[in-house]
């Protein structure tokens, strides 16, 4: 490409002015800064890193863009243009670059709000919404005060060193029996620790940790763990303490550089009060540190229960301690695996040297107690406390207290907590059922982004929490008591009323053929009408029909578009195609 090739958007705004050929001497480079098209470019011959780099065939690439360019001698003499020309031209090229980003920036934010940015454009209701759940424990619980102190009187004894009675706590769901038993474990361990008294409470879910070797293996695992930050923070003291008594024997004859446990000897001290040697000192971190080494953790699974007995029994005997082990839902794990944990815990207490264990068990069920062996069940309950249901006087004094932390500044209109208190005292006095409607409410209004929540968000938030806990169940039927409430629904779909349990039999066998199931018999077909009634599924009555006999007769209760999605959306049940000649084959028989 020639000088006279060079297209016009090449050059800078001064050049366009002024034509190569015509520039005066101003504008050409000196002898000493003229770089020729023949020469060789080397690091040295770079104006600036902006710069364009002239190469061998007087091309040049621009940095920023990898755009080439064209440098020529232009008059004839074998000059080209001055550096300030080749920076000129380059920097024009910078600015057009660097605006482009920008540019890409601008478009950016210009553009549609995304998905999140309309969720999150209206004014936040919540302020912390943690509080509405069941897992928060408040620093007050209303109308439980004579609960809280009953326990606090019999758990008092392990402040003193003592071995507090083991109690047992009832009550229906939602009374506030665990809040009320995590807020007293919390007093407690405060205290412990003000008053420098070795106490500890260890929670366990027995619904989820529900058998014995769990339950064993959780303990220890604690215990173990507790015993190593124990060791280390001891360790970490003696070994200080060596080498300052290395630097100055002196501070061993101090009364107050004492080991603190020996006034009360246990597995990790020796009978000496004083250290009366470095060599002392190094003989107990050696004893202290194959303790450490000696602590093995519990697989989940795999060992011998005696074993892991044995472990948590050794762990939580380490040093002197009084331990709480609070089992919630202790019912659940009767059921699930008898009463050998709790007879080997609350007998433990006789073979301990250095500590004590007690039980605080806390149940739904006032009865299970009636399953367990007379000497687990005299050790076991030796204090019981009641918890009853809350009346909506009461549940409206919790949801306020709540609703003050829970929620910004007038979100709840007036009606909002009386009448999530009164759908939750219909519930049996649930304080969980009470606190679940006013987050949903909250959440509603939040979604629907209003100011403000108002009764009409109380109300679905009935309707939706009512619906959850129907597609929950019914998603958790068997394949059989599913195929027995389709045979219901397609009954109501078509007209029926009253639907008797033959009737519901012939659908039944239909449909099972259908997707190649087993038929049981029209016996237990029965007892699974009984079972989805006592579920709230379906309202079955037993009728009788005088000298042809009784048979139950039912309708369903739960939303049938709800409740038939559910059903489908089984595999097995979803294989069904045309279930409608099925029901016609009924009416016409």
């Amino acid at each position: 490409m020639t000088g006279n090739d060079r297209p016009s958007d090449d050059r800078t705004a001064d050049d366009s002015s002024a034509p190569p050929d015509s520039a005066d001497s101003d504008d050409i480079t000196s002898a000493d800064d003229r770089i020729s098209a023949d020469d060789d470019v080397d690091a040295d011959d770079t104006v600036g890193t902006d710069d364009a780099v002239d190469t061998d065939d007087g091309v040049s690439t621009e940095p920023t863009t990898g755009r080439a360019t064209v440098s020529t001698d232009t008059d004839g003499d074998g000059d080209v243009p001055n550096s300030d020309d080749a920076t000129d031209e380059t920097d024009a090229t910078d600015t057009t670059d660097t605006d482009a980003p920008a540019d890409a920036d601008e478009s950016r934010t210009d553009a549609a709000p995304g998905l999140f940015d309309d969720l999150l454009s209206g004014e936040p209701i919540f302020e912390n919404k943690d509080v509405l759940r069941p897992s928060y424990t408040p620093e007050r619980l209303p109308h439980r005060n004579e609960q809280i102190n009953n326990m606090a009187t019999v758990l008092v004894g392990a402040l003193r060193g003592e071995t507090p009675s083991n109690i047992l706590i009832y009550g229906k769901t939602g009374t506030g029996k665990t809040a009320s038993a995590k807020f007293v474990s919390n007093e407690l361990e405060t205290t412990s620790q003000k008053y420098t008294v070795p106490c500890e409470v260890e929670y366990i879910n027995c619904e989820v940790t529900d058998t014995q070797y769990r339950v064993l293996a959780q303990l220890a695992n604690t215990f173990i763990d507790a015993n190593e930050r124990h060791i280390e923070e001891r360790l970490a003291d003696l070994r200080d303490l060596a080498e300052r008594a290395r630097s100055d024997p002196g501070v061993l004859d101090d009364p107050d550089v004492v080991d603190p446990d020996d006034a009360e000897p246990d597995a990790t001290d020796s009978p000496a009060v004083e250290f009366d040697s470095v060599d002392g000192i190094e003989r107990r971190i050696e004893q202290l540190e194959a303790d450490l080494d000696e602590f093995e953790p519990v697989p989940m699974t795999g060992w011998p229960t005696d074993r892991v007995y044995s472990t948590f029994f050794e762990a939580v005997d380490y040093h002197e301690r009084v331990v709480v082990i609070m089992l919630d839902e202790i019912d659940k794990l009767v059921e699930k695996s008898g009463d050998d944990t709790l007879y080997n815990l609350s007998r433990m207490n006789s073979e301990l040297e250095n500590s004590r264990v007690s039980i605080l068990g806390i149940s739904n069920d006032l009865k299970f107690t009636e399953f367990l062996d007379p000497r687990v069940k005299s050790s076991l309950g030796e204090e019981e406390i009641v918890f009853p249901p809350y009346d909506a006087t009461q549940l409206r004094d919790i949801l306020s207290a709540r609703a003050d932390i829970a929620f910004v500044e007038n979100a709840l209109s007036e009606d909002v907590i009386p009448l999530c208190a009164a759908f939750a005292a219909q519930e049996h006095g649930d304080a969980r059922r009470a606190l679940d409607l006013l987050r949903t409410a909250g959440e509603l209004a939040e979604r629907g982004q209003t100011e403000r929540v108002g009764e009409d968000h109380v109300r679905d938030a009935q309707e939706k929490i009512e619906l959850d806990r129907v597609v929950e169940v019914v998603r958790t039927l068997p394949t059989q008591s599913k195929v027995v409430l389709f045979a219901v629904i397609l009954l109501e779909r078509n007209g029926a009323q009253n639907i008797n349990t033959g009737e519901v039999y012939n659908i039944y066998r239909r449909l099972c053929e259908e997707i190649d199931a087993d038929v049981l018999t029209q016996r237990r077909v029965t007892d699974l009408i009984s079972e989805l009634d006592m579920l709230g599924i379906v309202n079955a009555v037993v009728v009788s029909k005088g000298r042809y006999g009784r048979t139950k007769e039912m309708n369903l209760s739960v939303p049938i578009d709800d409740t038939e999605a559910v059903l489908t959306s089984d595999s097995r049940l979803g294989d069904i195609e045309d279930v409608q000649p099925f029901v016609q084959a009924r009416f016409d028989s």
